[in-house]
C-alpha cells in the first residue's frame, strides 16, 4: 500500500488578487443597506433635551433710538455695531464713508453734539440722545454750507471720497480755533486762537486725501475762516 500523496493545489497570484476583489465588493454590497438604515441624529432632539443650549444662529439686539441731522430714528441693533455702520447701514446715509474703518482715514468724521468724531471707532448705543451731524445734515445743493462752497470754489477734492469727513472735520476744526482749544503746534495757549495755516494743517492732520488735494483744502478752509474772523 502506498503513502497517499498530500493533495497539492497550484494558487496563483492572479486567483489570490481575484479572491481579494470579491471579498471587499461583497463586504460594500452587505454594509451599504445597514449604513442606509441606520438613523441621523436629531439635532432637534438634542437642542429640545438641552434648553439651556445657545442658539449661535440668534445675534444679540437691542433698541436704539438716534437723533441723526434733526431727524430720530429709532433702530434695533447688534450692540456691537460702530456708529459708522449704524449711519450707513441702518439709516441709508452714506455719505459718511468708510475707509481704514481703523481711526486712521478721517473718511468718517461725523459731528456729535458740535464735537468732531471717528464715527468708526465709537459704537451707535453709545450715542442715544446725542446730536449727530453728517455731510448730508450740513447743507443741501441750493442752500450749501460755507466750507462745502468754498471746497467746490478752490476744487477741494478730487475723487471725493475723503471729502465728507474733511469737510465736517474743517468745521470740527473751526469750532475748535474759535473756542480757544489749543492744538500741538499752538504757541500761546492763554491767547485767542488764529486759523493760520500751521494751525489748520495740523488740526486737520487725520483726514487723509490720496488724490493729494491739500493745497485746495486749506484754501478752502482758510477762506471760510477769514470770513467768519
Amino acid at each position: 500500500m502506498t503513502p497517499q500523496e498530500p493533495l497539492c493545489t497550484e494558487v496563483s497570484r492572479r486567483t489570490v488578487l481575484a479572491s481579494g476583489v470579491g471579498t471587499a465588493a461583497g463586504a460594500m454590497v452587505v454594509s451599504a443597506p445597514a449604513r442606509a438604515q441606520s438613523p441621523a441624529p436629531n439635532t432637534s432632539r438634542a437642542m429640545t433635551q438641552n434648553p439651556t443650549a445657545p442658539d449661535l444662529d440668534i445675534v444679540p439686539s437691542m433698541p436704539v433710538t438716534l437723533t441723526v441731522n434733526g431727524r430720530q430714528h429709532t433702530l434695533k441693533l447688534d450692540p456691537r455695531t460702530s456708529l459708522l455702520d449704524a449711519l450707513r447701514e441702518h439709516v441709508q446715509l452714506t455719505g459718511t464713508k468708510k475707509g481704514c474703518d481703523h481711526g486712521q482715514c478721517g473718511a468718517c468724521t461725523v459731528m456729535v453734539n458740535g464735537t468732531r468724531i471717528n464715527s468708526c471707532l465709537t459704537l451707535a448705543v453709545m450715542h442715544e440722545g446725542d446730536e449727530v451731524t453728517t455731510i448730508e445734515g450740513l447743507g443741501r445743493p441750493g442752500n450749501l454750507h460755507p466750507l462745502q462752497a468754498a471746497f467746490v470754489k478752490h476744487d477741494g477734492f478730487q475723487c471725493g471720497y475723503c471729502t465728507p469727513g474733511q469737510i465736517c472735520s474743517a468745521v470740527g476744526t473751526l469750532k475748535e480755533i474759535k473756542a480757544g482749544v489749543p492744538s500741538h503746534v499752538t504757541v500761546d495757549i492763554t491767547g485767542l486762537q488764529k486759523a493760520s495755516g500751521e494751525e489748520i494743517k495740523e488740526r486737520m492732520s487725520g483726514n487723509i486725501c490720496r488724490c493729494g488735494a491739500y493745497s485746495n483744502i486749506l484754501d478752502a478752509i482758510q477762506e471760510v475762516a477769514g470770513a467768519q474772523a
